[in-house]
């Protein structure tokens, strides 16, 4: 005998249901906690700095450019192969490296870390630019080095030789010191200025006749932290 039950309630409709209702729920859910990490974003956006894009201090300093001349990879690598040619001719001699401040000062700081065996360093100073970009003719000796290089075989390190005037003057005060030996090494050799007849022993790079900055060279004591070699382009106003 068969009962009527009336309408029947399956119970997989009724799980059916509560997963449905479920699931909206936890759409709820999400959706609210992404508006709430979109809303804290937002003020933490809004609470940060503003674009540290570079911009320029002065209408003067937006007149400048820096065209990269020579890549920061291709300077290292030529100075570990500077360092092998300084080891390979006193391939048993304590060397004397002085560095010309400040140009001269990164250059330095790598050649010494690459050439072999005992190594020892000084600094020297002069002035002849000013704070332009034209030489001022005339080379004043700034700071003096703080030991002896009587008897040592020195190698003089500039950061570049262009007129000769500096280098002249330098190797005139350092060969009246007499020293065992006196060579020079320089990153930059830029011929076509050459007033002085001086040359270097190691020569990194040859470059045409143009103002460059970076990797310690500067133009009024800017632009020596860049890592490449770059020509630096100035505004008409500032080349008079």
């Amino acid at each position: 005998m068969e009962l009527d039950s009336g309408p029947r309630f399956s119970a997989s409709a009724g799980c059916t249901i509560v997963t449905k209702t479920f699931e909206s729920k936890c759409s709820c859910v999400r959706l609210a906690e992404r508006h709430a990490r979109a809303l804290e974003f937002a003020c933490i956006r809004n609470a940060m700095p503003k674009s540290t894009n570079y911009k320029p201090k002065s209408k003067r300093q937006a007149l400048e450019s820096v065209r990269t001349l020579i890549p920061r990879a291709q300077i290292q690598r030529r100075i570990a192969e500077m360092a092998q040619e300084i080891r390979r001719d006193f391939p048993t001699e304590r060397l004397h490296l002085v560095g010309v401040l400040k140009g001269s000062i990164f250059f330095l700081t790598d050649l010494a870390r690459l050439v072999s065996g005992d190594v020892s360093l000084d600094f020297i100073s002069v002035s002849s630019y000013g704070s332009g970009a034209h030489t001022s003719g005339e080379v004043k000796l700034t700071r003096d080095l703080d030991s002896s290089i009587e008897g040592k075989t020195v190698i003089v390190v500039e950061d570049i030789l262009d007129t000769g005037m500096t280098l002249q003057y330098l190797l005139r005060i350092f060969e009246q010191r007499k020293p065992r030996r006196l060579r020079v090494a320089v990153l930059l050799d830029k011929p076509e200025r050459r007033i002085a007849r001086v040359r270097a022993d190691y020569v990194g790079f040859t470059i045409p006749n143009e103002f460059v900055v970076g990797y310690g060279l500067d133009y009024a004591e800017r632009y020596r932290n860049l890592a490449d070699v770059g020509v630096l382009t100035l505004g008409a106003k500032e080349k008079k």
